[in-house]
């Protein structure tokens, strides 16, 4: 059986599994609830509670829960897994990594922790960037694992300046470490970003304290064709000024 529940806060959704989960239910419950939340133009945060009976998704019902997850798994802004059911919390955490948005999962007794944990998370891309018009330089403040809401914005910034200009003199990533990626979302939109901007900008400057650094730089020269230099973390007005700079000729 699948049900809303209502007992939670405004601006979750949340769901609980017992028994079979059977297609019409599936159909009945998640895809009705998907359908609203692109009614109303919002992002889903979705507590979902599995209780001890909970016995799986019957093959009709995973086979549209593969379906949906295709189609809609973009519109999940986070989804937290609320169970004691040890194989559901292992294949969770070993399946988490490849789905576009967070999930983490909570023990029975963990349900506010994890209304707390679907609260906090940030509306929107969690990596702050700003663009200096007079330098042609976005500065990336990297604090937390990258996400791909993050590239999404940054990529909407470049393009809206490089539909009226030639070329981004420089990127600035701007980190006391790297924090690495949310999951693999993350990952393949960055690689995308690159993919798709690195022939229009000149340089990019990474000024951050992390031992990666030093090394992240030579490797990435073999792979776009921005020059990349490593500056400290409290260096970033030189970074930014080395950004500004036309690239040097070779």
């Amino acid at each position: 059986m699948l049900e809303r529940v209502q007992d939670v806060p405004a601006g979750i959704d949340a769901v609980t599994a017992t028994g079979m989960v059977g297609k019409d239910e599936y159909e009945r419950v998640v895809v009705a609830l998907i359908d609203d939340a692109r009614r109303d133009g919002r992002r889903i945060r979705l507590l979902f509670e599995l209780g001890p009976e909970f016995r799986g998704f019957t093959p009709a019902a995973g086979w549209e829960d593969l379906k949906v997850g295709i189609r809609s798994l973009r519109s999940f802004e986070g989804c937290a897994i609320v169970t004691d059911a040890g194989w559901v919390r292992e294949s969770t955490r070993l399946l988490s990594w490849l789905t576009p948005c967070p999930v983490r999962v909570f023990g029975t007794r963990e349900r506010p922790a994890a209304l707390d944990w679907l609260r906090s998370l940030p509306e929107g891309p969690g990596v702050a960037h700003h663009l200096i018009p007079d330098a042609g330089v976005i500065v990336v403040e990297v604090a937390e694992p990258l996400r791909a809401q993050d590239f999404s914005a940054l990529a909407t910034t470049a393009d809206s300046w490089l539909a009226s200009h030639d070329r981004l003199n420089g990127v600035v990533m701007h980190a006391h470490t790297f924090p690495g990626w949310e999951n693999l979302g993350g990952l393949l939109q960055h690689m995308r970003f690159v993919r798709d901007h690195h022939r229009r900008i000149g340089r990019v400057a990474v000024a951050a304290d992390s031992v990666l650094t030093d090394v992240a730089p030579h490797l990435a020269n073999h792979f776009v064709q921005a020059e990349i230099r490593h500056f400290g973390y409290d260096e970033l007005d030189a970074a930014i000024a080395w950004a500004s700079a036309p690239p040097a000729r070779h």
